[in-house]
């Protein structure tokens, strides 16, 4: 349950903070000269720069967690529960302390400095930042997200799930044959092991009935029989 459940909540916790990253986390009043008063809101992506990175590790991690062995499967987990706790701790502060006008310009400003970001408000240099608040939605998706990659994650330390069989691609004729005849006398009404059987060339039905055959002697007849072949 864990392998399935856990990489799927990291999933949709990475989606949930992508889309937590577009939405509006701060709206900020500023004065200018010019242009007088303007509000701009400032996005997640843009107020906490480290969320779309952390979104992309909590997105690889849930793959891999599907993807890798047991041991790793728990290794991707940690990194990925620390990434979760990691994306939680801006838009906790934010709702917890409220935004810094002296960031919020700083983000505002550096905006229109960059001359590649595009649909990012933006302030001129001379413009002040008079008031801040809180745009509480995008924060609070920001927390439930991180909330259900970090549950994710722990779910996946906890119970990674067991391997799969290794393939017997570089199996010798030999061994095979000895696997399938054992399997055979464990388990022979399964219905793979009696294909695998035949693909090999061994009779099934001569393995099963020598099984039944011998369990039904006792030792002493078994041995009488095996000295008169």
């Amino acid at each position: 349950m864990g392998r399935r459940v856990g990489p799927l909540l990291i999933a949709l916790g990475s989606i949930l903070l992508w889309f937590s990253s577009r939405s509006t986390w701060v709206l900020a009043l500023s004065q200018d000269d010019k242009s007088g008063t303007v509000e701009s809101a400032i996005l997640g992506s843009s107020w906490s720069i480290e969320l779309m990175a952390l979104t992309l590790v909590l997105l690889a991690g849930a793959v891999a967690g599907i993807a890798l062995r047991r041991i790793a499967r728990r290794v991707v987990a940690g990194i990925c529960a620390l990434a979760a706790a990691a994306a939680a701790w801006s838009p906790v502060s934010l709702l917890t302390y409220g935004p810094d006008p002296a960031k919020a310009q700083r983000v505002l400003q550096g905006a229109a400095a960059n001359k590649t970001a595009v649909d990012t408000a933006h302030i001129s240099e001379w413009a002040m930042v008079t008031a801040v608040e809180v745009g509480k939605l995008g924060p609070i998706l920001a927390v439930i997200a991180a909330a259900l990659a970090l549950f994710g994650a722990v779910l996946l330390i906890m119970r990674p799930g067991a391997d799969k069989p290794r393939s017997s691609k570089y199996e010798t004729p030999a061994s095979r044959q000895a696997k399938l005849a054992e399997e055979l006398e464990t388990s022979a009404d399964s219905g793979r092991v009696m294909w695998e059987a035949l693909d090999a060339d061994i009779d099934p039905t001569d393995v099963s009935s020598s099984s039944a055959d011998g369990a039904g002697e006792s030792p002493t007849q078994h041995e009488r029989r095996d000295k008169a072949e």
